[in-house]
């Protein structure tokens, strides 16, 4: 299979949830292959779990040399900078200012507050009748309000922050002028917001980091408005794009959608599955360039050199999982890498599982027999033109309330 031109990226498509089938071709064969992105130089890409770990965890491969390259990517534009472009030990300075609002500790102690909101969600879905989209009247606000409160945002602003979050991770679904516009407009937002909170101090997320900024010098301005921007994106949008894809993924195995009615304390376990089976990503991202001569998947990857890391590939691996391709809610094998791994691994994803178990529980205990209306390819819109895949719009009905 090896081949020595590169291979046109990403290999999935938008409209679905489905890995393709070249990755465990490639992870058998060539798990070190040449890839061509839409923009940006010609990459590796590594597809199997260790050589995964080693790219997001190893010193030698690093972020911050992105923003001085011309890093592979899906869209025009550069990639996110702030935060996700860093090395330690910037990364770790900013890190540390916001790790302790999502400790586990913490974010057990939002649990209530998020479960009130999911449960005020639902009764709204029930007072409106089925069928609802449960894009707009559940999977989006529930994460949403919780990161808007964490942070000390105006939860009324969500619909903005939408359109805004899009402008961050679109590929083609906007034009470079709009998500140059989108992304001003957002940033401008929370500098204001700042600006407010200074004069009027609160207990929350933005107001500890302007006293990091002000009494501390921990960071810049600069980096405050990407960091309190970054978060609000990232807080929302992946744990809003799963739940309607965990929801997909259960509807059409309804066999593991019957044993996780049967036991609802299977919600933990089987979130964890469910974030191992769902490959988000329309494609791998931030490309770490190696710093030294590193033997990767039994190539040498050159100092210089760019490698993307397959999360969704690397979670359907046969040596670390049984029967990848297969949904097993019971599942107790090696920790999957959805939430990434290293210094890079994902800083919300307490608070992610936390919403996702929240999310999950009560969609299933309240409304019993939740379904799709007609079928999924009637009652789901995909998402296109951006980096994580998902419903756009999703009916789902049920049968009484519980």
């Amino acid at each position: 299979m090896t081949t020595t031109e590169p291979r046109a990226y990403p290999f999935n498509i938008a409209e679905a949830l489905d890995l393709d089938p070249i990755y465990a071709r490639l992870r058998a064969q060539e798990p070190l292959t040449r890839v061509k992105l839409p923009y940006g130089e010609r990459a590796w890409l590594a597809t199997r779990y260790a050589d995964v770990k080693v790219v997001l965890g190893d010193p030698r491969f690093s972020r911050a040399e992105a923003e001085r390259r011309d890093e592979p990517r899906m869209r025009p534009g550069p990639a996110a900078g702030g935060i996700l472009s860093m090395d330690p030990p910037d990364h770790t300075r900013l890190r540390r200012l916001v790790a302790k609002a999502f400790t586990q500790r913490r974010v057990e102690q939002l649990r209530p507050r998020t479960q009130e909101i999911a449960d005020e969600l639902v009764s709204g879905m029930v007072e409106r009748g089925r069928p609802v989209d449960l894009v707009e009247e559940f999977a989006l606000p529930l994460p949403i309000t919780v990161i808007c409160e964490l942070l000390g945002v105006p939860v009324e602003d969500r619909a903005d922050f939408r359109v805004w979050s899009d402008a961050f991770l679109s590929t083609n679904r906007l034009s470079d002028e709009q998500v140059s516009g989108y992304t001003e407009r957002m940033l401008d937002y929370i500098a204001g917001l700042i600006a407010q909170r200074r004069a009027e101090p609160a207990d929350d997320l933005i107001t500890g980091l302007i006293a990091a900024r002000d009494e501390h010098d921990q960071l810049s301005e600069d980096e405050m408005v990407l960091l309190a921007t970054g978060i609000l994106v990232a807080g929302h949008e992946t744990t809003a794009s799963q739940i309607p894809n965990f929801l997909h993924v259960l509807l059409t195995h309804p066999e593991q959608l019957r044993q996780l009615r049967a036991d609802l304390d299977l919600v933990p376990p089987a979130v964890e599955e469910l974030l191992r089976f769902v490959p988000l990503g329309v494609g791998a991202g931030f490309a770490r360039y190696a710093t030294e001569d590193v033997e990767l998947g039994g190539v040498l990857v050159r100092a210089g050199e760019p490698v993307l890391a397959s999360i969704g590939s690397a979670n359907r691996d046969e040596a670390v999982f049984g029967d990848p391709e297969e949904l097993d809610l019971l599942r107790a094998e090696a920790s999957h890498v959805g939430f990434g791994h290293g210094p890079h691994h994902c800083l919300g994803a307490q608070l992610a599982r936390m919403e996702l178990q929240v999310a999950l529980r009560t969609l299933l205990e309240r409304l019993p027999g939740l379904s799709f209306p007609h079928s999924p390819e009637q009652d789901v819109e995909w998402k296109t033109g951006l980096l994580v895949r998902g419903p756009q719009r999703m009916l789902v009905s049920w049968q009484g309330v519980g």
